[in-house]
């Protein structure tokens, strides 16, 4: 589970000696790795530069495209369609007074490899393209990451077949250098204090801050003439009713004196997704639900006991990915986390409450299904979540020196996890431009869950490809 921020302070050292520390330089991906992700920049076939702008009054400001949304999908489309198409005026309107402020903000930090993924999904494939343009992105913008690994653990013979299963599915998306380590020793030649059967090491798996990654997306857009508005909550999306508008696209904002108009918009909502596309006249489904992470946190003079990410084998039996062992920029080590269901969309503490949006999700048949088909799952996530020592004594499997003095409550996230009808999770990324009389002005991103933020790159590269077909912004004028 992604759930989801830091500057550098000096490493121990032992991570020093066993984590890749990058800010500048060559990332060592591959032999042929360039520095700083590429887009062909569009001429304005025209010639003709926007006028959005110009149209500005103190009612009304003006724009050809609008991002909702400012997390890291929302800001990596806003930059990408702007170095690709410099010549539209565009925007990122953010309902909170800072960017990346939820799921972007609020995560285990994790750079995926894309080992998990159905082959040919799009998490597969966005991801592993994704892997390399976030390093090709923090080194050439002085990002700093931690290229530290991560090991997936069997620690039980039922868990053997799994592996074998994941290490194939691994090498059916063309994940860099992932390799089966066949015995203990190998393990812990890797993870001295790690225990198990066997292994997939994963070398190119690494750590970010992905706030700050999603920040200094926000500072290149603004850099190439984008604007990020804070504090600006979309309340309604209509038709201006204008004859002959070249701006037929009316924005409502909450605490606001004016309106925006815009020629296109672009969602990227995150837990608000399926709210925001309904806006629009959107369909209702998938339905987003939920589901906060509670982490533990390992005591800084134990932070050697683990040198990268350590993660179980995922059961297919139930939702999520397991507790496991994730490092931090800043040199701490999370553990966990667990998944309950959040009483609030946004609420990351444990009696954060909202009747409505609880109403909403309890009232929602998808959910309801999904618990009955994981009660066991469900009642063991809640234990865990208040009895600490049922969570350490999960990853003493792992790390058997592990000791419940060593851990304390740390930091929880939440996930927008994205139901379908029948109670099953959607698991690919999904996009739509809804069904409304402003489908054809619109874009989606209704389910983006981890690995989305390594992903963003590459989301946002085919959602600029998708809104240049479907807004025809070639022809632009």
């Amino acid at each position: 589970m992604a759930l989801r921020g830091h500057q550098i302070r000096l490493l121990s050292k032992t991570a020093k000696l066993h984590c890749l520390l990058r800010v500048n330089g060559v990332n060592n991906f591959s032999s042929n790795t360039h520095v700083g992700p590429s887009a062909a920049v569009e001429k304005n076939p025209t010639g003709k530069i926007s006028k959005a702008s110009q149209k500005d009054t103190e009612n009304y400001k003006y724009f050809d495209c609008v991002y909702v949304g400012g997390g890291i999908v929302g800001l990596a489309s806003a930059y990408t369609a702007m170095r690709k198409f410099p010549f539209l005026e565009s925007c990122v309107l953010e309902k909170e007074d800072k960017l990346a402020a939820h799921q972007s903000g609020n995560n285990s930090g994790v750079i995926h490899a894309g080992i998990y993924y159905v082959p040919g999904s799009l998490k597969a494939k966005l991801c592993v393209e994704g892997l390399r343009l976030a390093y090709e992105y923090c080194d050439a913008n002085n990002v700093p990451y931690k290229k530290c690994g991560k090991l997936i653990v069997a620690t039980q013979p039922d868990e053997l077949p799994r592996l074998a299963n994941l290490h194939e599915r691994g090498l059916k998306n063309d994940v860099p250098d992932l390799k089966l380590i066949e015995n203990e020793e190998g393990i812990r030649e890797i993870e001295p204090n790690c225990r198990g059967l066997k292994a997939l090491h994963s070398p190119h798996t690494g750590i970010v801050d992905w706030a700050e990654v999603s920040r200094s997306y926000g500072k290149n857009f603004e850099k190439s003439g984008g604007k990020i508005f804070l504090n600006h909550e979309v309340t309604g999306f209509r038709e201006s009713g204008m004859t002959d508008d070249d701006f037929p696209v009316e924005i409502s904002l909450k605490s606001q004196p004016y309106k925006i108009r815009t020629r296109y918009v672009i969602t990227c909502t995150g837990l608000q997704s399926d709210k925001v596309a309904a806006l629009s006249g959107g369909t209702p489904h998938p339905k987003i639900v939920p589901f906060r992470g509670e982490y533990l946190l390992l005591k800084k003079e134990k932070s050697d006991l683990v040198r990268g990410n350590i993660y179980p084998v995922p059961d297919p039996k139930f939702p999520f990915l397991g507790v496991h062992f994730t490092p931090r920029m800043n040199g701490d080590v999370w553990l966990g986390p667990n998944a309950v269901l959040a009483f609030k969309r946004e609420g990351y503490k444990l009696f954060d409450f909202s009747l409505k949006e609880f109403s909403e999700a309890a009232a929602y048949s998808g959910l309801r299904k999904l618990v009955f088909k994981n009660v066991s799952y469900a009642f063991g996530e809640l234990y865990r979540g208040v009895f600490i020592s049922a969570q350490v004594k999960q990853l003493q499997r792992f790390v058997p020196e592990l000791q419940l003095s060593d851990v304390t409550k740390g930091p929880a996230g939440v996930r927008a996890q994205a139901l379908a009808p029948d109670g099953s999770l959607v698991d690919d990324f999904v996009f739509d431009s809804g069904t409304g009389s402003l489908s054809s002005r619109m874009l989606h991103v209704r389910n983006a869950p981890s690995p989305a933020a390594t992903s963003s790159l590459a989301i946002a590269r085919m959602v600029t490809d998708r809104a240049s077909t479907l807004f025809d912004w070639k022809s632009y004028q």
